[in-house]
Parts: structure tokens; sequence; C-alpha cells
């Protein structure tokens, strides 16, 4: 563990040093090159930050004006048709729209039911399993300025619901 650690620790500074080699056996001006690079990077934070205001007040929208709960009422047949513990619907919801909120999400699931328990296992496999979809669309598609994500959308969606349905399952399966 402690090589490990070690390793990690020395991981980004040779990553530097193998660019600043690269750059004087290439003779290339690597500063220059960082600096165009950080320009072009500011560019795109600044054409991509009106989709994150949006998204951030929408998020916070949702979490306080509890439709999320109704929501969750609202689909209460289906969840306990499939036998989905309804203590994760908040997070199979909000893990598509946003990563920093469903990371809440899953943290407070952990803190009231435990880590070790099916719920806190399925809650985690579903935070690795599936992607900040609509956040991820948004930005990608707004960046390089897409209109038409009909596609994109519907199988992005399609695939974090087999990767919810499958953390279910298999942590039924498992326990």
């Amino acid at each position: 563990m402690e090589v490990i650690q070690y390793l990690s620790g020395l991981a980004i500074p040779f990553s530097v040093l193998i660019i600043l080699i690269y750059g004087l056996i290439e003779k290339k001006r690597v500063f220059d090159i960082f600096l165009e690079g950080a320009k072009e990077g500011l560019e795109i934070v600044f054409k991509i930050f009106p989709n994150l205001i949006g998204l951030f007040v929408a998020i916070g929208a949702l979490r306080s004006s509890g439709i999320l709960d109704l929501v969750i009422q609202w689909l209460y047949p289906i969840i306990s048709l499939f036998e989905i513990p309804t203590q994760i619907m908040p997070l199979a919801i909000i893990r598509p729209i946003s990563g920093s909120a469903s990371m809440a999400i899953a943290t407070d699931i952990m803190k009231i039911n435990g880590v070790d328990t099916i719920i806190g296992k399925v809650a985690s496999t579903i935070m690795g399993s599936t992607e900040t979809t609509l956040y991820t669309i948004a930005i990608y598609t707004g960046v390089v300025r897409i209109k038409k994500t009909r596609f994109v959308l519907a199988a992005a969606l399609i695939g974090d619901f087999v990767g919810m349905m499958a953390s279910v399952i298999i942590w039924r399966i498992m326990s």
C-alpha cells in the first residue's frame, strides 16, 4: 500500500517532467503551448458557464421544492413492481442531471442506511455505473453548438436506466 501511495505522489511531477523533456527534445516552446491551451480552456469555460448556471439553479429548485418526493410517489407502483428500494429513487432521478447533487444524495443514503446494506451497495453501484447524462450532453453539445440531441439523449438515458436496474438486480442476487 505504501508503494502505491509513493507512486501516486510521483505521478504528476513525473508527468510534467516527461512533458518538459519531450518539449526540449522536439524543440517546442512548452510554456507557450501551455498558455495557448490555458487560453482555450478559459474560452470553453465562458461558453459553458450559462449552461452550468441553468443546471445548478434547476437542481436546487428540484431538491428544495418537494417535486422529487411527488415524482417518487407517482412512480411508486412501478418501483414496487420491480422491488426497487424507494430510498435510492432520489439518487436514480438526480444522477442523470447532476454529479454533485447525486453525490450529496448518495452520501445521505449511506449515512442513513449504512454502506454495507443492500441500499448502500446499490447506491454505490449506481454512482459508478451511470453518468450525469443531461449535464454531459448539455455541456458538450452546447460547446460545439449541436441542437439535435434527441437520439443521443434517448440512448444515454436508456444506458443510465440499464445501469440502475442492473445495480438493483445484481445486489439482490448477491445479498
